[in-house]
């Protein structure tokens, strides 16, 4: 607290003018003053001798010069030695910056400058001197300009001090006045210009407050850098939200009589000014107003929130329900004391935790009085009476650093002493004006309760502040800083309860005590209501003018026909979604199955897993630890390995207590590594014969393989996957990954419906007991848990229980598991074939360096041949131009057939070579025909007409190799300067060589380097390229400023001659090459090797070297080999169609994520993200350090029932070279049906069904057929191009806000015909009678029970009955039928339940048409 009252005593601003702020003001603007250095003799002789440690320093002031009024605040700047002004030259160096704004753009608005000398006399006391002043001209004589020259000036200076601008005589202009005598040779160095950048730190600056870039202006951050200046470019602190509930004002002795005595003070201050009023009645209370708003010590933060306060009696009335303080609890013993109350909620986002951040309370009372009395009597436009106002009490609260909730009590201040509305505020009568009641009690309190929101992040300033103390009620313990007020939830939620607003008219409301104070100090305190306000007047309101709370005044212009343009200014803010916790929702528990599973499994047939030697493979305990030693997987001689998967058999698990319906069929998928993603065939759930007999029911379905015609397989039970990791078939190096991936990672499985394609559950299994350290083959068996996660409808709230993974589950995402997976994972060792090609492969850290000396692509030979393998002789075999070169072919054929009938052109280019041989042959055929029938003038004729075309194609050939000799020479003369290089890319991960450039000539050269890839680029930087040499373990050169960039033309290199330079080169994709196709696998098939991807095209990027002649230096041709990437983790949402999803995703704590290098407490680097998709919209903002990470999406959703695919790679270096993790986001678009319904009760809607261009015969199937059934339930026929209507009904068994699903499947196909999104709002219904039960807990016989229910209706009824937990709850009838009047007896049989504790039963009671008529809760308590 006494933090805010320093900086706010500090600071306390001289007003403008009265007649100055009532003028319209313009827009702020801000500027900075750069005061250099002090010119000239500015000291006589002999002053320094007389003072002692003398001193210079600047004083500025702003000046009015129209009315000869100072305002704002006198800026000092240090002080300097003055010995300086005694030295030749005289110069005094400052270099100081000043910042303020201001709206008042006048020329007349001028700075004043004064020159002061100080220092001791040698008595010790202290002696100031004025050596002069200038005047700083802001404004030009444009009024609508500011003074915009950035160039440095110079100041002239005159004798005298500033106060002599208060002389009457010294008329504007004032330089040019001839009292105003200049100071020769004496002048002060500086620059005035706009500062547009302190714009952002309007609200934490007053208005014509001159501050300096040093002082300490609280909200800001210290400034970056060794000159301390925060105003150069201001930095925010991140505010806070704190909430104020059950706020409460006691004024003493007692309400009635505080009030009492107040009026009659006005009364009598009315007659004693002569404005007597004709009736003391005449003056009354109108309302009693609280002013809140957040004070830095310079000013409001932003404009004080006005509310209407009530007495506490008027509530008590009222008998208002939100409103649930005990009248008694801040009463005293006498029965007229009552307080006034604040029946609303006060939210305050604005608040930055800092020591100079306070709550100020303005208690305001609104008195009506006749037209004229009081000095705002002429503001009013209504002729009856208006309203004046008065502030009676005030208040401040230091918030303490530390607290975030409890309650709070402050004493209520008056009197004449300073305070933040800069007013007369009312005090206690002096003794002889009361009574003997009031000399004894104080000036009253304020109470309330307090909380900090978790929509903001503290961001607590350096150096420590002692917290400031409040005083606490006495006789009440005080509330624990970490337990939310009790009400506070209540006060949050009545706003609907507040008084509907005042009952004063907007004339009435115009009166204003305050003139000619401001409440801030760019706002006027006084404006007529006719004028329209300023555009500078509509962050603040005028004096008077109020908006409450409750009816939400504060957007509403103020005058009918008058609107307040006002100027948004963005606030730090971070989207506010439920988070999704990465890796914790698919994180299913796995445990080892049990040895009476175990026995049911090996005798169901499932294949046995032998290593190479024929010997079954070692069974390995999940639960046992695993000592990852990379040696030991490097040194291990069966390098080759197989990875099996054995999907054996699936169990539903009871919700809810009931039992799950079980799907006929099932399929999984998931992705392995970097092989392509794997979708399982359809598997047969077949029930064991023994799975009862044993108490083994969770084990009650193997999965068998099911052939094409649809019946099951009589083959081996389960179903099996290979995956063949060899290194002949890896990158160079990536064994290594391998060995880590299995030993850090987790395989995520998702278990999908096979009938309703709906999803069952994910289910994740660690893969670290894959690793077989030096073994010949291992084998593990998991249970694993599959499970669900359920969003409901978003909600606004991060908070949420903590999970067993160290993070916090959001509120709004549900786990359930839906059933149990019998797998068993095995790794089989085999030997490595060796292969002829590894032979050649170069080392990493050699195949990174690409050199274009050497080997040379040119093979000599014809300039046609588009090169091949090169003979040993350099002998090529001479060919016809025509059969080498489809060009050409086309020409002669074109020539030969000039006067053809077929259409010009068609298949010349393709088949001319094969069209000129058969008209050649037809020619020879017609020739010997011609010659045994004909007579010798036909065949010389013929002769003739071939020798003219063979004379004719000769030509066309030497035309066109002349044409095409020089391309054809260069096109071969380049092979001898290009060099292929291939990369294995993978997405996100950036590929780093260098390709060694060599001047041949002796020349020096300037080389331009194009590209015709983007994803291709040159690392520019040297720290870049130093981190990607590091990691490829390379050491060759790094030079700085390497390339010479300008603009977006391309990177340009300098070389001398036959000099050599190693060119960086980095290809990166973001683009998700690998797809989400299907890959339908036999049983026991291979699933392919990951070094020979078929989904993935090849991609080729050309990197051309030009001279400075613009010929070709050097050509480096890639080719790209994608490879499939790993996927660490995979989310899936459901979404509606044609909108847009927004989610957070959560990463996990740092030190937990795998890969991630060991550090130092706490040193937790910046992650950066990045997607697939260039339409998705990811990013992440940086946070404090301790702070959660979040990944925020934007992704618009396509038409249902479209499925979008995405990745996205996160990364914690700064140079995105390997990312730490890949996520892939499937997105689902349904069809969104929205519902509102009851828990308990039927509700009907119809779905409408369009046909596709074939028949179809489909089935409707829901992901809770207990809750949501459909009309036709069946399979039906869907007709072509035709519309059928679906029936839908829903029963729910819980309220509150979910998703169900319902899916359209053609049962023959197996495809997704048509997906729906029902969104469900249910509430509970009235309860109409409430019972309590006890019962014995565990292995009981539960009991029986009866209610009666009589029958509301005078005729005969029939009434079903239903319950929310039919597992714990069954009645004797589901349905039974009373007469009208009679009374039926339903019997109850409660289930015992395995766990003491509370339940609540509902038992529904519905009509003939399942409408609810009443609902009975049943209260079980189980001990």
């Amino acid at each position: 607290m006494k933090d805010w009252h320093r900086i706010f005593e500090q600071n306390m601003l001289v007003p403008l003018h009265p007649q100055r702020a009532r003028q319209p003001l313009k827009e702020s603007t801000a500027f900075q003053c750069v005061l250099k250095w002090l010119d000239g003799p500015l000291i006589k002789q002999g002053v320094l001798d007389v003072l002692l440690d003398a001193g210079c320093h600047l004083r500025v002031s702003l000046f009015d010069v129209s009315y000869r009024h100072f305002f704002g605040r006198t800026w000092r700047s240090t002080v300097r030695p003055a010995e300086q002004l005694s030295q030749q030259p005289p110069r005094v160096i400052f270099n100081e910056s000043l910042y303020f704004h201001t709206s008042l753009n006048h020329p007349n608005i001028v700075a004043v400058v004064e020159v002061v000398i100080e220092g001791r006399k040698r008595d010790g006391t202290l002696q100031t001197l004025s050596c002069g002043f200038g005047i700083l001209r802001i404004f030009s004589n444009n009024p609508e300009s500011p003074t915009s020259a950035s160039q440095d000036k110079r100041l002239r200076l005159y004798h005298g001090t500033p106060r002599a601008l208060l002389h009457p005589l010294l008329q504007d202009p004032i330089e040019q006045n001839k009292h105003m005598t200049l100071m020769e040779n004496c002048s002060l160095q500086y620059t005035l210009k706009p500062h547009p950048l302190l714009e952002p730190a309007f609200h934490l600056l007053p208005e014509n407050l001159l501050v300096s870039g040093l002082q300490q202006i609280p909200g800001l951050l210290e400034a970056h850098g060794e000159n301390g200046d925060a105003l150069r470019k201001p930095r925010l602190q991140k505010s806070v939200t704190w909430h104020l509930d059950d706020v409460f004002f006691t004024l003493y002795p007692s309400l009635e009589r505080f009030e009492q005595e107040l009026l009659e003070l006005l009364i009598s201050d009315h007659f004693r000014e002569g404005d007597g009023l004709p009736d003391g009645s005449a003056l009354d209370i109108l309302e009693r107003r609280l002013c809140v708003g957040v004070h830095n010590g310079l000013g409001f933060v932003q404009r004080p929130q006005v509310v209407v306060l009530v007495p506490e009696m008027a509530v008590a009335l009222t008998r208002s329900a939100s409103f649930n303080r005990k009248v008694g609890s801040s009463s005293k013993a006498s029965p007229g004391n009552q307080a006034l109350v604040l029946r609303s909620h006060l939210r305050l986002p604005e608040m930055v935790c800092h020591p100079a951040f306070a709550v100020v309370f303005q208690l305001e009372y609104a008195f009506s009085s006749p037209s004229g009395v009081g000095s705002n009597a002429a503001l009013a436009t209504s002729p009856s009476s208006v309203a004046c106002m008065h502030t009676v009490r005030w208040a401040v609260w230091n918030p303490s650093l530390e607290a975030s909730s409890g309650r709070v009590t402050l004493p209520l201040q008056g009197g004449t002493r300073p305070n933040p509305s800069r007013c007369l505020v009312y005090r206690v009568p002096p003794a002889g004006m009361s009574s003997e009641e009031v000399k004894q009690v104080e000036s009253g309190t304020v109470q309330f309760q307090y909380s900090l929101s978790s929509e903001g992040h503290l961001d607590t300033p350096t150096g420590g502040v002692s917290s400031p103390k409040a005083l606490r009620p006495s006789g009440k313990p005080s509330t624990s800083p970490s337990s939310p007020p009790a009400s506070s939830r209540q006060g949050r939620a009545v706003l609907q309860d507040s008084p509907v607003g005042p009952g004063l008219s907007l004339s009435q409301l115009a009166a204003s005590p305050r003139s000619p104070a401001r409440c801030h100090s760019r706002r006027p305190s006084q404006q007529p209501l006719g004028s329209e306000p300023a555009p500078a007047q509509a962050g603040f309101p005028v004096e008077g003018r109020l908006s409450h709370l409750e009816v939400d005044l504060s957007h509403m212009p103020l005058v009918p026909g008058t609107c307040v343009v006002e100027q948004l200014q963005e606030l730090p803010f971070t989207p506010m979604h439920a988070p999704i916790i990465a890796g914790t929702q698919t994180r299913s528990s796995g445990r080892k199955p049990s040895r009476a599973s175990m026995v049911l499994l090996q005798s169901s047939g499932f294949p046995e897993i032998l290593d190479a030697n024929k010997q079954p493979a070692e069974a390995v305990n999940p639960a046992d630890g695993v000592k990852f030693d990379p040696q030991k997987e490097e040194s291990d001689r069966l390098q080759s390995n197989e990875i099996v998967l054995q999907f054996l058999a699936f169990s539903r698990v009871p919700q809810d207590g009931r039992e799950a319906p079980w799907p006929h069929t099932v399929y999984f998928t998931f992705q392995f590594y970097r092989f392509p993603p794997t979708v399982t065939p359809r598997l047969q759930l077949v029930e064991l014969d023994a799975a009862g007999k044993a108490g083994l029911g969770a084990l009650s379905r193997l999965l068998v393989p099911i052939d094409k015609d649809g019946s099951c397989d009589g083959g081996s039970a389960g179903f099996q996957l290979k995956y063949l990791v060899d290194p002949g078939f890896l990158k160079p190096g990536e064994q290594r990954w391998f060995a880590r991936y299995l030993a850090a990672q987790t395989l995520q499985i998702d278990v999908w419906d096979g009938d309703s394609l709906l999803l069952i559950g994910s289910a994740a299994v660690p893969m670290k007991h894959l690793l077989r350290q030096g073994r010949p083959a291992v084998q593990v068996s998991y249970e694993l848990e599959v499970v669900a996660t359920e969003y409901e409808q978003d909600t606004m709230v991060l908070s949420g229980d903590v999970t067993p993974f160290g993070s916090v589950k959001p509120i709004g995402v549900y786990t359930v598991v839906k059933g149990r997976l019998h797998l068993t994972l095995a790794n089989v060792g085999h030997m490595c074939e060796q292969r002829g090609g590894n032979s050649s492969s170069l080392p990493p850290s050699r195949s990174r360096v690409i050199s274009n000396d050497g080997d040379s692509r040119f093979e000599g030979g014809s300039l046609l041949t588009r090169g091949g393998p090169r003979s040993a002789k350099n002998v090529v075999q001479a060919q016809k131009l025509a059969d080498v070169d489809s060009e050409l072919a086309a020409m002669l054929f074109t020539h030969t057939h000039l006067g053809s009938k077929g259409p010009p052109g068609a298949g010349r280019e393709v088949d001319a070579v094969r069209r000129r041989k058969l008209e050649r042959m037809r020619s020879v055929r017609l020739q010997e025909a011609r010659g045994e029938l004909g007579c010798r003038r036909t065949s010389v004729v013929a002769q003739q007409s071939i020798c003219a075309q063979h004379s004719r194609g000769l030509q066309v050939i030497a035309a066109y190799r002349e044409r095409t000799k020089a391309e054809n020479i260069a096109r071969v003369l380049s092979l001898a300067i290009t060099k292929e290089h291939t990369v294995y890319a993978t997405l996100g991960t950036a590929e780093f060589f260098e390709f060694e450039l060599r001047n041949p000539h002796n020349t020096q050269h300037t080389v331009t380097i194009e590209m015709d890839n983007p994803e291709l680029s040159i690392v520019v930087d040297s720290q870049e390229w130093r981190y990607f040499k590091e990691a490829a373990n390379l050491h060759t050169p790094v030079e700085e400023d390497m390339f010479h960039l300008q603009g977006g033309l391309a990177p340009r290199l300098f070389l001398r001659p036959r000099e050599t330079a190693h060119i960086p080169f980095k290809y990166q994709t973001f683009s998700a090459g690998q797809g989400s196709a299907e890959l339908r696998c036999e049983k026991g098939a291979d699933a392919g090797s990951p070094g020979k991807p078929t989904t993935v095209p090849t991609k080729h990027a050309k990197v051309l070297f030009r001279g400075s002649g613009g010929k070709p230096m050097a050509v480096l041709c890639l080719t790209v080999e994608p490879q499939p990437h790993v996927v660490d983790q995979v989310f899936r949402f459901y979404h509606p169609e044609l909108t847009f999803l927004k989610k957070a995703i959560r990463l996990p704590p740092w030190h937990t994520l795998p890969g991630v290098p060991v550090g130092t407490p706490g040193s937790e680097p910046p992650v950066h993200v990045r997607c697939s998709d260039p339409n998705v919209i990811c990013e992440t903002h940086s946070v404090g350090p301790g702070e959660p990470r979040d990944v925020f999406l934007k992704v618009a959703s396509g038409p249902s029932p479209e499925i979008k695919d995405f990745f996205i790679t996160i990364y914690t270096d700064r140079w995105l070279a390997t990312p730490l993790q890949i996520w892939q986001v499937h997105l689902h678009s349904l069809q969104r049906v929205d519902v509102a319904c009851v828990t308990g009760q039927w509700t009907r809607l119809s779905l409408v069904l369009r046909g596709t261009q074939a028949v179809r015969k489909v089935r409707a199937f829901t992901s809770h057929p207990q809750e949501l059934m459909t009309d036709p339930k069946g399979v039906f026929v869907l007709p072509p191009h035709g519309v059928q209507d679906l029936h839908v009904g829903v029963r729910p068994l819980r309220a509150g806000s979910r998703f169900l699903h319902l899916n359209l499947v053609d049962v023959d196909f197996h495809q997704l015909v048509a997906s729906w999104l029902v969104c469900l709002s249910c509430r509970l219904p009235l309860i109409s009678k409430a019972f309590e039960i006890k019962l014995a807990a565990g292995e009981g016989q539960g009991a029986n029970k009866r209610i009666t229910y009589t029958n509301p209706y005078p005729t005969r009824r029939t009434f079903h009955l239903h319950s929310d937990h039919p597992d714990l709850l069954q009645f004797k009838e589901d349905s039974f039928q009373v007469e009208g009047g009679e009374t039926y007896t339903i019997g109850l049989r409660f289930a015992p339940c395995q766990r003491a504790g509370v339940k609540e039963i509902l038992i529904y009671i519905n009509d003939h048409e399942d409408k609810n008529e009443e609902t009975f809760c049943v209260k079980v308590t189980y001990q």
